[in-house]
């Protein structure tokens, strides 16, 4: 397990560092719920989630949806870091034509799911999914990630009742709780708490876990399969801008650009 978990840090940082390299110098990007979210989607990327980069619509794979969208940049990463694409993509994100655009778009990137970042309609989506699969008789899996900001949105709450009313028990949320959102912190904003008294009065069945901890992850994720009959919330606590000192819990990171002097402070960040 060991082995793993340096493995596993090691594709943690290569996706800060690819997230660096998409967003580049004087161009807004958003860093903060990206960074957020590495050692998360490394471990579902690189350790728990079944799929294929040769075959991104194999029958058999689990279900990945990013439904705080405007964190693309760190599926873009893991999907480059997966052989989905070739690397030199990551060089073009947001460019006219490209393959990666500003939110997940399943028309034009292998691998994404469904098209996200109209916050609080990617858990909707992942209910179907989810039902979807259980209809057709599938062992598939679905995970869903939400941000501590983005379920102010009423459709969550409708998604949340959906998914215990039907019993989706393939179905594992992650919520981000960073707690910062685009303009400021979220108890100050629009606060979202207690999270999880709310998901466990939904009819969820919730835990928690340290967002930046791998072996916790691990941990977690593997226990909430033995979970019946209920869909499983993970409230991960998180840092926004996580590994980056200048970046960590400032919410000019949420969507900000980045000097020459801080890009070249973070490669040397994370190339240390």
């Amino acid at each position: 397990m060991s082995a793993i978990i340096s493995e596993l840090e090691k594709k943690s940082n290569a996706l800060r560092f690819n997230i660096i390299k998409m967003i580049g110098v004087g161009q807004k990007g958003h860093l903060g719920g990206s960074f957020s979210l590495a050692e998360i989607v490394s471990v579902l990327y690189f350790y728990k989630m079944k799929h294929d980069s040769k075959n991104p619509l194999w029958e058999d794979r689990d279900r990945f949806l990013l439904s705080k969208g405007h964190a693309a940049l760190v599926q873009y990463a893991a999907l480059a870091e997966a052989g989905y694409f070739p690397m030199e993509e990551i060089e073009k994100v947001k460019c006219l034509g490209a393959m990666l655009q500003g939110h997940p778009d399943m028309q034009t990137t292998p691998g994404i799911e469904a098209n996200t970042g109209s916050l609080g309609q990617g858990l909707s989506l992942a209910c179907g999914m989810a039902a979807g699969l259980r209809l057709d008789g599938k062992k598939n899996r679905v995970y869903c990630i939400v941000g501590d900001g983005e379920i102010a949105e009423g459709q969550i709450w409708e998604a949340a009742m959906t998914a215990s009313f039907y019993k989706l028990d393939n179905l594992t949320a992650i919520l981000d709780k960073n707690n910062l959102q685009a303009t400021g912190a979220i108890k100050e904003r629009y606060d979202t708490n207690p999270l999880a008294e709310k998901w466990k009065a939904f009819g969820w069945y919730v835990t928690e876990m340290d967002g930046h901890n791998i072996k916790e992850i691990i941990d977690v994720l593997n226990s909430v399969d033995n979970i019946q009959g209920q869909p499983k919330m993970i409230i991960a606590h998180t840092i926004k801008g996580k590994g980056l000192p200048f970046a960590e819990n400032n919410v000019a990171f949420h969507n900000g650009e980045l000097t020459q002097e801080q890009y070249e402070k973070a490669c040397a960040n994370l190339l240390s």
